[in-house]
């Protein structure tokens, strides 16, 4: 056989090879899902914030690519406190308020990865014993408008990768890659008083490569995501001190380009690149509910909101469970209202 042939079939079984040869994590987005929905669009005020979230997500049931359900082994659930720091300056540019933001290590617990190195009979048992302290998100970028019937923000996200990961572990909390987030966000009031909103916000993430086992890297497709909600505000005061506000959220998570990478090729001609993921696209949808309670004279708030994943293809599906709360100290103070 020609030295050439020798070469392109030995090129094309390793591709094979790698195809075949079963993913241990399932590649996740970073964005988890559940973070948003009602007042998506509203940039906090000028001056310092800091929201505490946390976010729980878990799930007994693993469903394939056609959307029904495949037999697993164990539960799979991830714990994530993110403490979230705002600084908005009191400036105006084209017409917005410019914030920065900074997550820093989120504590996470349970691995950021499901085992399903048996795609038949996944393990999402498997992933529960990592713990510790998760990547970095900064975000360098937001610019918000405030209108008469709109908020809208756009911004840019960077998810650094800090936290623990090390190919095939099962106590990963780091993702492992560098993934740029662009984002969008409105909130839409439909009645004059600021009553009723519609919301929705869109995260696009692009990832970089990560290390594989066996000096493989591999770079996870690109994802998209959207949050929205339909909310109502309450007075629990005539004086309107007190406010309830409720409403109906959801989220959707798609799976849009392939996944890629590398692995070694003994041929003195490089790296031999791999095609898209053997694996179908995941997709996962959900519907929940969301509760707030505000103090608007004291910018401060409480959260507490819970999604049902309806549907899911070749993604875990579960709940995700999401608490905590906000507070803004304003620069410069607000004067108070006149009596």
């Amino acid at each position: 056989m020609p030295s050439r042939i020798k070469a392109a079939s030995l090129i094309l079984a390793l591709v094979l090879l790698a195809c075949a040869t079963p993913s241990r994590g399932q590649f996740k987005p970073q964005w988890l899902p559940g973070q948003v929905g009602l007042n998506a669009g509203i940039l906090p005020s000028p001056g310092f914030s800091f929201i505490n979230m946390d976010v729980n997500y878990d799930a007994g049931t693993f469903n394939g690519p056609s959307g029904n359900a495949v037999p697993v082994t164990g539960t799979y659930s991830v714990w994530a406190v993110e403490n979230i720091f705002y600084f908005v300056p009191d400036t105006k540019v084209l017409g917005g308020n410019l914030g920065f933001m900074i997550m820093p290590t989120t504590y996470a617990s349970g691995s950021l990865d499901a085992d399903i190195s048996n795609p038949a009979a996944p393990n999402l048992g498997a992933s529960a014993g990592g713990s510790g302290l998760a990547d970095i998100w900064i975000q360098p970028f937001t610019l918000g408008w405030h209108l008469k019937r709109f908020d809208i923000l756009v911004a840019d996200g960077v998810m650094v990768p800090t936290g623990r990961y090390a190919p095939g572990a099962t106590n990963n909390v780091g993702t492992g890659y560098v993934g740029n987030h662009v984002q969008w966000a409105t909130t839409y009031y439909v009645t004059k008083n600021r009553g009723t909103s519609l919301n929705l916000f869109t995260d696009w993430e692009r990832h970089g490569s990560r290390a594989g086992a066996d000096s493989t890297a591999k770079t996870p497709g690109q994802a998209f995501t959207d949050e929205w909600g339909i909310g109502q505000i309450l007075p629990l005061k005539k004086d309107f001190s007190k406010l309830l506000q409720f409403g109906v959220i959801g989220y959707d998570q798609w799976q849009v380009s392939g996944n890629g990478g590398t692995i070694p090729n003994p041929l003195p001609i490089g790296p031999t690149v791999l095609p898209a993921s053997a694996l179908p696209y995941y997709s996962v949808h959900a519907i929940g509910g969301q509760l707030n309670y505000i103090l608007p004279a004291k910018n401060f708030s409480l959260f507490f909101k819970f999604e049902h994943q309806y549907r899911a293809f070749s993604s875990t599906l579960g709940n995700t469970t999401v608490f905590g709360g906000a507070w803004t100290l304003r620069i410069p103070k607000p004067a108070p209202p006149k009596s």
